[in-house]
């Protein structure tokens, strides 16, 4: 079938087999708390996806990236949001030194990396950390909590965004901090129970006076907003995480196209829009791989965001329809369509972000808060 071809081309080019592996097992076994899926990702070399031939990863361009992640969601949306986590980790860890050798050790060891930065709760700034921070001799101390975390229990690594004052400094700063998910005072807790994602290991994580030495502390600088050193991880959050639901959308089209479900003009129509979509996704992805990161393209990335959001939701549910039965209740179909609606709860909200792409648009400056 040639639907998602060009995606799955560039899957086995990066990651050889894995698609084949995970279309081995069975939808209910990798949305399932004992998934394979992390493991068989790891094992493909994936966790260096996003990272430099010249540091040992694989090289992949945020176009190839997304593609790929397309693939991952039409397989398991679990294993899609897990990953989504360390890719846009990888991506927005400022560059330097440490984080080049922290980068190398992912790429060579198929390390996973998670991240505690701002997220999961509503109307909630997507910059503010949760975490606390405070001098200690030879580095911080921190303490604080992220939940939702996905990774929590395969991360090697766990990356936090924290409110710190540098020495010599009036004000307090935005920091990256890097901690091995060994640290003493590190604790998983679980979330609960009914998760939509239960393969992505998706748990609090709990930090008590948890120390990190002055090294493993990197600066963002003064921000009340996104700023250029906050913008790559930014714009590839939200092109990768909508090529993700834009794959589990795909998953489920792609029965409907197998079974010949519905008419000539059903099928069309699925295929057209998710195509049109990544489409879009592949746009921004091209500009920002020429360089492009100003605000009308993260306002562009924003768009994009939110019309694969639309997108996912008009394909999603015609698919299900389409395919029918007592499988929407019970059977894969309810596990992909239920996913599907998961975009909309990403940050940030349509409604939070209305305001201030209506402003850019007509004119203003654009503000992320």
């Amino acid at each position: 079938m040639r639907f998602m071809s060009r995606e799955r081309e560039t899957a086995e080019r990066y990651v050889p087999g894995l698609d084949n592996k995970l279309g081995e097992v069975a939808l209910e076994v990798l949305e399932s708390p004992e998934s394979p899926g992390l493991s068989l990702f790891r094992a493909a070399g994936g966790a260096g996806l996003l990272i430099a031939k010249e540091a040992g990863g694989l090289g992949a361009s945020l176009l190839e990236a997304a593609q790929i992640h397309r693939v991952l969601g039409s397989r398991s949306p679990s294993l899609a949001i897990a990953v989504n986590m360390h890719s846009c980790t990888v991506a927005a860890i400022p560059p330097g030194p440490t984080t080049e050798a922290l980068l190398g050790m992912v790429a060579q060891g198929g390390l996973y990396l998670a991240s505690a930065f701002a997220e999961g709760v509503p109307g909630a700034s997507v910059i503010a950390p949760k975490l606390r921070g405070e001098r200690v001799p030879g580095g911080w101390k921190l303490s604080g909590s992220k939940k939702p975390c996905s990774l929590a229990r395969s991360m090697d690594i766990l990356t936090a965004s924290v409110m710190l004052r540098p020495d010599g400094e009036d004000e307090e700063q935005l920091a990256l901090v890097i901690i091995p998910a060994d640290s003493p005072g590190i604790e998983v807790r679980p979330l609960g129970n009914g998760l939509v994602f239960p393969g992505s290991e998706t748990e609090e994580v709990v930090l008590t006076d948890v120390e990190i030495p002055e090294e493993s502390v990197s600066f963002f600088g003064k921000t009340d907003s996104l700023n250029a050193a906050l913008t790559a991880g930014w714009l590839t959050f939200e092109l990768l995480v909508s090529a993700c639901y834009l794959g589990m959308a795909s998953g489920l089209a792609e029965r409907v196209l197998d079974q010949r479900r519905g008419s000539a003009v059903d099928r069309m129509l699925l295929v057209s829009e998710l195509d049109a979509a990544m489409a879009g996704i592949e746009s921004v992805a091209t500009d920002i791989m020429n360089g492009r990161a100003d605000a009308e393209t993260v306002a562009r990335a924003l768009h994009v965001r939110f019309a694969v959001q639309r997108t996912v939701e008009r394909t999603s549910a015609l698919a299900t329809e389409l395919l029918g039965g007592v499988g929407f209740m019970v059977g894969s179909s309810a596990l992909y369509y239920t996913a599907c609606r998961g975009l909309a709860f990403h940050p940030p909200s349509r409604v939070s972000i209305a305001e201030p792409l209506d402003r850019f648009i007509a004119g203003e400056s654009l503000i992320v808060t």
